[in-house]
């Protein structure tokens, strides 16, 4: 097997997209995307990311609750579904087209219909796209943030993943995420070379609300910046990290009485997005601009010089003291007659320790000796279908 570090390239031009949406309003948001990727294309951008929920917005900065009137929460909601971004659809064609013509791979946040017959869920969705034009895939959030529970459903096991390209192995995780330590041990165990980080926003705590913005030197009182940093040496990659930014301009008329009305807050979307490479170094510092692009060059040498000393992977790891287990899928609600998500030798931990003390056999041997049942067993299933 031939090992290869940025797809077995010396160098990769990636950029980073600092952008406001046409907040709520799909197609003219997807029209500036595509706008903005051949832009970065053009400057010989090979990866680009945008930021969470690019597509038509972040949903969230509108602080809705049961004090909400009815007519005003039906049409917000009614205009997030029309807005939202099925997988795959024409939506994506046309941003695959752009992905195509700059040829660059994209990451773009965006709000994602569920494509299930019958589902209005709408997930907060990191989309990947080829350089070919075509969907590599998704990553849906696992855990909405507080109010973010309002408008989105979680992701499952089949959104842990890394998509292995020609410029490297590329995955990512969506704001409050990226501080979920198992979840972010899975990404950095599935050899990310670039890690996508997206985020809403720039914050700290306020004092009259909850979130206001952190405009203290570069944004540093904000926990994403920290964390970047510290995520880019534990796994040894290049870490994107785009933020959101938004403003009254950015409103379409229909959506003033929304904006002035006091139930939003978007002050804190003011950008902080930055490039960091493996050593946990800024390429590009915490950006403040409004409709800027971020370009870093990132060289395969830096992640073998950082490795050569921290290795998460490999000599810094140890697999015999600790280890990580991590869902190969995601849950079905559909189980045909016959079939079962549960093992047959499935038992409660009363049943277990009972067994143990009976025995004598460590609860934890005992838990081995079953999963190894279960592997036998799912093994001779699969052979005598």
């Amino acid at each position: 097997m031939e090992k290869r570090i940025l797809g077995g390239r010396e160098k990769v031009r990636v950029a980073v997209v600092q952008a406001a949406p046409v907040f709520m309003d799909k197609e003219k948001t997807i029209e500036k995307a595509c706008g903005l990727i051949k832009d970065a294309g053009r400057n010989g951008a090979e990866l680009v990311a945008f930021s969470e929920a690019f597509i038509p917005g972040y949903p969230a900065y509108y602080t809705v609750g049961y004090e909400t009137p009815p007519h005003e929460w039906t049409d917000y909601m009614l205009a997030l579904q029309d807005n939202a971004v099925v997988i795959p659809s024409k939506d994506t064609e046309v941003l695959g087209q752009a992905a195509k013509e700059a040829g660059a791979y994209v990451v773009i946040g965006c709000n994602e219909l569920d494509d299930r017959q019958g589902s209005c869920t709408v997930y907060n969705t990191l989309m990947f796209l080829g350089r070919d034009g075509e969907v590599l895939g998704r990553h849906r959030k696992l855990m909405p943030t507080y109010t973010e529970r309002l408008y989105w459903g979680q992701g499952d096991a089949s959104d842990i993943r890394v998509f292995d390209t020609d410029i490297g192995r590329i995955g990512g995780l969506i704001c409050w995420e990226n501080h979920m330590p198992l979840v972010r041990a899975a990404m950095i165990h599935k050899g990310e070379d670039f890690h996508i980080a997206v985020w809403p926003g720039n914050w700290k705590r306020g004092e009259t609300q909850l979130l206001d913005a952190d405009t203290s030197p570069g944004g540093a009182l904000c926990n994403l910046q920290s964390l970047i940093r510290v995520h880019a040496f534990e796994a040894g990659a290049f870490v994107l990290s785009a933020c959101g930014f938004l403003t009254s301009e950015d409103f379409p008329e229909r959506w003033h009485y929304i904006r002035d009305g006091g139930h939003i807050n978007y002050s804190w979307a003011q950008g902080g997005s930055a490039i960091v490479n493996p050593a946990g170094r800024f390429l590009v510092e915490p950006c403040f601009e409004k409709d800027a692009i971020l370009y870093s060059d990132c060289y395969s040498n830096q992640i073998k010089a950082v490795k050569a000393v921290f290795d998460s992977l490999g000599h810094y790891s140890r697999w015999d003291v600790v280890r990580l287990e991590v869902r190969g899928e995601g849950w079905n609600p559909e189980v045909s007659k016959g079939d079962s998500s549960t093992s047959e030798y499935e038992l409660p931990e009363s049943e277990l320790r009972k067994i143990s003390e009976k025995y004598d056999v460590d609860i934890d041997k005992l838990e081995s000796l079953i999963n190894e049942l279960n592997d036998i067993k799912d093994v001779k299933k699969d052979t005598d279908s």
